[in-house]
Protein backbone atom coordinates (compact mmCIF):
# COMPACT_ATOMS: atom_id res chain seq x y z
CA UNK A 1 0.00 0.00 0.00
CA UNK A 2 2.69 2.21 0.89
CA UNK A 3 4.42 1.80 -2.79
CA UNK A 4 0.79 2.71 -4.11
CA UNK A 5 0.68 5.82 -2.49
CA UNK A 6 4.18 6.70 -2.76
CA UNK A 7 3.96 6.08 -7.01
CA UNK A 8 0.84 8.24 -6.37
CA UNK A 9 3.26 11.21 -5.15
CA UNK A 10 5.59 10.87 -7.52
CA UNK A 11 3.50 11.11 -10.02
CA UNK A 12 1.83 13.76 -8.89
CA UNK A 13 4.66 15.52 -8.06
CA UNK A 14 6.75 14.98 -11.43
CA UNK A 15 3.13 16.44 -13.26
CA UNK A 16 3.00 19.41 -11.86
CA UNK A 17 2.96 22.59 -14.24
CA UNK A 18 6.65 24.67 -14.08
CA UNK A 19 7.04 27.49 -11.99
CA UNK A 20 7.01 29.62 -14.89
CA UNK A 21 4.20 32.01 -15.48
CA UNK A 22 2.17 31.35 -18.82
CA UNK A 23 -1.13 31.81 -20.13
CA UNK A 24 -2.55 31.69 -22.88
CA UNK A 25 -3.77 35.20 -22.53
CA UNK A 26 -1.72 37.64 -24.12
CA UNK A 27 -2.89 41.07 -23.58
CA UNK A 28 -2.29 44.01 -26.17
CA UNK A 29 -0.07 46.47 -24.36
CA UNK A 30 0.31 48.89 -27.24
CA UNK A 31 -1.47 49.54 -30.79
CA UNK A 32 -1.02 52.73 -32.26
CA UNK A 33 -2.39 53.17 -35.97
CA UNK A 34 -2.54 55.88 -38.67
CA UNK A 35 -5.26 54.89 -41.28
CA UNK A 36 -4.66 55.61 -44.76
CA UNK A 37 -5.47 58.58 -45.86
CA UNK A 38 -5.80 60.03 -49.77
CA UNK A 39 -2.20 59.83 -50.53
CA UNK A 40 -2.19 56.17 -49.14
CA UNK A 41 -0.11 57.47 -46.17
CA UNK A 42 -0.51 55.03 -42.70
CA UNK A 43 1.03 53.26 -40.07
CA UNK A 44 0.74 50.71 -37.67
CA UNK A 45 2.35 49.78 -33.91
CA UNK A 46 0.93 47.02 -31.81
CA UNK A 47 2.62 45.25 -28.97
CA UNK A 48 1.45 42.12 -26.57
CA UNK A 49 2.18 41.63 -23.83
CA UNK A 50 4.34 38.31 -24.53
CA UNK A 51 6.99 40.69 -26.43
CA UNK A 52 5.62 40.58 -29.74
CA UNK A 53 6.05 43.92 -31.69
CA UNK A 54 4.61 44.52 -35.17
CA UNK A 55 5.86 48.07 -36.44
CA UNK A 56 4.55 49.15 -40.22
CA UNK A 57 4.05 52.54 -42.18
CA UNK A 58 3.93 53.35 -45.86
CA UNK A 59 2.87 55.70 -48.22
CA UNK A 60 1.60 56.52 -51.79
CA UNK A 61 5.28 57.11 -53.28
CA UNK A 62 5.06 54.31 -56.02
CA UNK A 63 4.21 54.44 -59.79
CA UNK A 64 0.93 56.01 -59.70
CA UNK A 65 0.50 56.54 -56.37
CA UNK A 66 0.86 52.37 -54.88
CA UNK A 67 1.20 52.45 -51.76
CA UNK A 68 5.39 51.21 -50.76
CA UNK A 69 5.75 49.68 -47.40
CA UNK A 70 8.22 48.56 -44.21
CA UNK A 71 8.13 47.66 -41.03
CA UNK A 72 9.27 44.94 -39.09
CA UNK A 73 8.21 41.86 -36.75
CA UNK A 74 9.55 40.68 -33.89
CA UNK A 75 8.80 38.04 -30.99
CA UNK A 76 10.03 34.68 -29.01
CA UNK A 77 9.03 31.35 -30.01
CA UNK A 78 8.12 28.55 -27.77
CA UNK A 79 11.67 27.83 -26.80
CA UNK A 80 12.67 30.76 -26.08
CA UNK A 81 14.88 32.41 -29.50
CA UNK A 82 14.21 36.18 -30.79
CA UNK A 83 12.67 35.92 -34.10
CA UNK A 84 13.10 39.61 -36.13
CA UNK A 85 11.94 40.03 -39.88
CA UNK A 86 12.59 43.24 -41.18
CA UNK A 87 11.08 43.81 -44.76
CA UNK A 88 10.10 46.32 -47.56
CA UNK A 89 7.82 46.42 -50.50
CA UNK A 90 8.21 48.49 -53.25
CA UNK A 91 7.54 48.71 -56.91
CA UNK A 92 11.43 48.28 -57.78
CA UNK A 93 12.04 45.20 -55.61
CA UNK A 94 8.51 43.78 -54.75
CA UNK A 95 8.33 41.91 -51.21
CA UNK A 96 12.05 42.03 -49.61
CA UNK A 97 12.04 39.99 -46.30
CA UNK A 98 15.37 40.17 -44.62
CA UNK A 99 15.97 37.29 -41.34
CA UNK A 100 18.66 35.32 -40.24
CA UNK A 101 15.95 32.99 -39.74
CA UNK A 102 15.03 32.73 -43.10
CA UNK A 103 16.85 30.26 -45.54
CA UNK A 104 19.35 31.44 -48.00
CA UNK A 105 19.02 30.80 -51.90
CA UNK A 106 22.33 29.28 -53.61
CA UNK A 107 24.24 31.31 -55.48
CA UNK A 108 23.34 31.75 -59.28
CA UNK A 109 24.28 31.41 -61.65
CA UNK A 110 24.73 28.10 -61.11
CA UNK A 111 25.45 25.44 -63.86
CA UNK A 112 22.70 24.68 -65.94
CA UNK A 113 22.45 20.98 -67.05
CA UNK A 114 22.85 20.20 -70.40
CA UNK A 115 19.24 18.71 -70.96
CA UNK A 116 18.05 22.03 -70.19
CA UNK A 117 20.72 23.33 -72.49
CA UNK A 118 19.30 20.86 -74.96
CA UNK A 119 15.64 21.80 -74.41
CA UNK A 120 16.36 25.66 -75.02
CA UNK A 121 18.27 24.93 -78.43
CA UNK A 122 15.72 22.80 -79.70
CA UNK A 123 12.88 25.81 -78.98
CA UNK A 124 14.76 28.31 -80.16
CA UNK A 125 15.23 26.27 -83.52
CA UNK A 126 11.46 25.35 -83.69
CA UNK A 127 10.75 29.26 -83.17
CA UNK A 128 12.93 30.03 -86.21
CA UNK A 129 11.45 27.61 -88.13
CA UNK A 130 8.10 28.57 -87.50
CA UNK A 131 5.42 29.53 -90.52
CA UNK A 132 4.00 33.07 -90.19
CA UNK A 133 0.78 31.22 -90.43
CA UNK A 134 1.81 29.12 -87.23
CA UNK A 135 1.87 32.47 -84.89
CA UNK A 136 -1.94 33.02 -85.35
CA UNK A 137 -3.21 30.26 -83.84
CA UNK A 138 -1.01 30.36 -80.70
Amino acid sequence: MRAIIFVTLLALVAARPDNRPYSDEVEIVRDERVYPSASGEYSLDFETSDGTVISEFGDGTGPDGAVESQGSVRYVDPEGEEFVLTYIANAEGGYQPQSSALPIAPEFPHEIPQFVLDQIAKAAEEDANRDDDDELYN
